[in-house]
């Protein structure tokens, strides 16, 4: 869980939302991640059998027979499995299995037109001129794989349902089957030379900072980038192919210990662990623990956001650990992934005792670097520190904004830093859940948090649901979506803020209730409390009994096909404008919305609807449904099920709350998935009209 206390002073600064290209990046290299991460177990067995046939060879005179045998598996995994593996990998996240056969096969494509054209070159040389080594296709297949699997999604949209029964598997498979022998041909012909022109500029540019010791310049890029999660588009998108390049031509390298040395943040956590104070020093060694053997990372950025004069700390660990590795000529035969000191030393058995013991005084110095400027910089502001009181829960929010999305590891420290005695919560009395409009994902959480409360026998909360322009200050926990987290602090700066990844079904709303069971004098109030002070009515708030006009048969749809994100909102906007609830303008402001933070909630369902200032475009209240048996891609998430909302007043919010109750049982939604009919789906949601 998310929580963070706010003081005025930093409501400012907290106000400022993500930019879109940190956005964009994080996106993007989320994606190539999702390509790369998948097949790092292929890149581990491919390099055990490196180090196997190079270990061995070097122990023998000549040899032995069976691993001279099994280095016949080297060039072929390298150059053509793990690209297509890749390219598989790519095409499946576009558009599943048929997306990634066809970008496969657009894949082999690159592969095989690189080699030709190498084959050309170095037959044109002088005779007894050393020719050019392969190009394998990393990159290629990062790009024709996805490329391909979008075409073919494309292409199946042209003609979907317009196919005669009896003959969609013939059209389905000539048509993947002529895409992929075009796109083959393609990446063949056109697309190989450009790539293996930027593979040829990317690894002469490596080889310039090396040669000129300027590599450890890197970490100024790579540091930051990090803390704020734009590290994947570096470290997937450039280093590791160029490793992987690196690696087979000279067994290991360099550039997979630039971002993945575990040095740097754990000098920061050992700082912290000695000089830091409250939650952060408490929160410190096990942090330490889960970075430097679990390899994730990420649990030390809060750290540095909490004080960012510490990414020079970080800055001068990397360029110590990057130097020292410069300097013994060490590296890994594959990328360390997850970052664990386990994984790097895994990957640097292949280069023999030296480069173990190589790579071990790269992190070594590289954490007593970052220690060391840490530790001046903590105990310089050690006297501010205290007087301001701990800011740790804060950073932890802010690293959850930046990242985007939920975190295990840092709920995990989030918990961590609430448990810590200075922390622990006042009574609380009021929780707002907020959003953008305040009229639909916002209160289908109260909904979902106020059944939790309920079932843990605390009446006494009140829970409701506010726009984040009109939450009143006096809230004592504020629940928001992540991007929206830095918006309602100003508003509420003295309330706990819980960030969540989306409304339905977040991990988080346990983590509240335990808070409010545990928070001050709750056992003494709540046995004496007869009356269910979550509802609105006892705040004096009014809901109008529900017209079974809002949601009506014809506003329910089934498709059986796939949509875009786009299209599910211009469907959702057609039905609201046909039932007369909203203008032709809802849609722009569905798009605002969605800009701003997704309406996904989780369990396959996304409830769109405008912005707050998007009121006026609404004429009066309905909800529509859509069920899009082949998924809608909504911003990287999965749904199934799109609710519309045009909310006038709080007459819907009655049956969002029991849509929200339907959709929190996932035995429910497998009932609402199996409805064959648009009536019998009708009729399995009609009990959100009963009053």
């Amino acid at each position: 869980m998310t929580t963070t206390t706010t003081s005025p002073d930093s409501s400012a600064a907290a106000d400022k939302q993500p930019g879109r290209l940190r956005v964009g990046v994080q996106k993007f290299g989320s994606f190539l991640s999702g390509m790369i991460m998948p097949n790092i177990p292929a890149l581990i067995a491919w390099g055990i059998v490196t180090a196997v046939v190079v270990n061995v060879s070097e122990f023998t005179e000549e040899g032995w027979e069976a691993t001279n045998a099994l280095s016949a598996v080297i060039f072929p995994m390298i150059h053509y499995l793990l690209p297509v593996l890749i390219a598989l990998q790519g095409g499946r996240l576009i558009y599943e299995t048929r997306g990634a056969v066809v970008g496969a096969v657009a894949a082999m494509g690159v592969i095989v037109g690189s080699d030709h054209l190498i084959d050309q070159f170095n037959a044109a040389l002088p005779a007894g001129e050393e020719g050019i080594n392969y190009v394998h296709m990393f990159i290629g297949a990062m790009i024709m794989g996805p490329l391909a699997a979008w075409l073919m999604k494309k292409l199946d949209a042209l003609w979907e349902g317009k196919i005669k029964p009896g003959f969609e598997m013939l059209v389905n498979m000539f048509s993947a089957g002529i895409l992929g022998f075009l796109l083959l041909v393609v990446g063949f012909f056109f697309m190989a030379p450009p790539i293996n022109w930027l593979m040829d500029a990317l690894g002469r540019g490596v080889e310039w900072l090396i040669d000129n010791s300027l590599l450890p310049l890197t970490s100024v890029l790579i540091e930051p980038a990090k803390v704020f999660f734009l590290n994947n588009a570096i470290n997937h998108g450039v280093l590791t192919p160029l490793g992987t390049q690196q690696a087979d031509a000279q067994g290991s390298s360099i550039l997979f210990l630039l971002e993945a040395n575990p040095g740097p943040g754990l000098g920061l956590l050992l700082a912290f662990s000695v000089f830091g104070v409250g939650a952060a020093k408490a929160t410190a060694p096990g942090a330490a623990l889960i970075h430097f053997v679990g390899g994730i990372h990420e649990v030390y950025f809060p750290y540095v956001l909490m004080k960012p004069v510490l990414l020079l700390a970080m800055i001068a660990g990397g360029m110590t650990g990057v130097t020292t590795n410069m300097l013994l000529d060490v590296g890994l035969q594959a990328p360390a992934a997850p970052g664990s000191i386990i994984a790097v030393y895994v990957q640097s058995l292949g280069g023999g005792v030296g480069n173990v013991v190589g790579v071990t005084f790269g992190w070594v110095l590289s954490a007593a670097v970052t220690f060391a400027v840490a530790a001046v910089i903590l105990l310089s502001s050690r006297k501010r520190d205290l007087e301001l009181g701990d800011q740790f829960s804060s950073a932890i929010s802010k690293t959850q904004s930046a990242k985007g999305k939920s975190s295990s590891a840092l709920s995990s420290l989030s918990a961590g830093a609430a448990n810590v005695p200075a922390a622990a919560a006042e009574r609380i009395r009021t929780i707002y859940f907020a959003c953008d409009a305040g009229m639909g994902s916002s209160a289908m959480g109260a909904s979902v948090l106020r059944k939790k409360l309920s079932g843990a026998g605390i009446t006494d909360v009140y829970v409701t649901n506010k726009a984040i322009s009109s939450l009143p200050g006096d809230a004592d926990l504020v629940i928001t979506q992540q991007t929206l987290t830095d918006r309602a602090r100003p508003k509420e700066p003295n309330a706990i803020h819980v960030s969540v990844d989306n409304f339905m079904n977040a991990p988080e709303y346990d983590e509240v209730v335990e808070l409010v069971k545990g928070s001050e004098d709750h056992d003494a109030v709540a046995g004496s409390s007869g009356a269910q002070a979550s509802s609105p009515a006892q705040r004096g708030d009014t809901l109008t009994s529900v017209d079974s006009g809002v949601l009506t048969r014809d506003r329910i749809r089934i498709r059986a096909g796939a949509a875009t994100q786009e299209e599910a909102l211009r469907e959702t906007q057609e039905i609201l404008v046909s039932a007369g609830a909203v203008t032709e303008d809802y849609l722009q402001a569905m798009r605002d919305r969605e800009a701003t933070a997704s309406t996904f909630m989780g369990n396959e369902l996304a409830i769109p609807h405008g912005t707050n200032d998007a009121k006026s475009a609404i004429t009066s209240s309905a909800l529509s449904v859509l069920r899009y048996d082949g998924g809608v891609d909504w911003s990287g998430d999965q749904v199934t099920f799109v609710v519309g909302i045009a909310g006038v007043g709080d007459e819907h919010l009655q049956i969002l709350s029991r849509i929200a109750e339907l959709f929190s049982d996932e035995s429910k939604v497998a009932e609402l998935k199996a409805a064959s009919t648009e009536a019998e789906l009708h009729e399995l949601l009609s009990a959100v009209n009963e009053n």
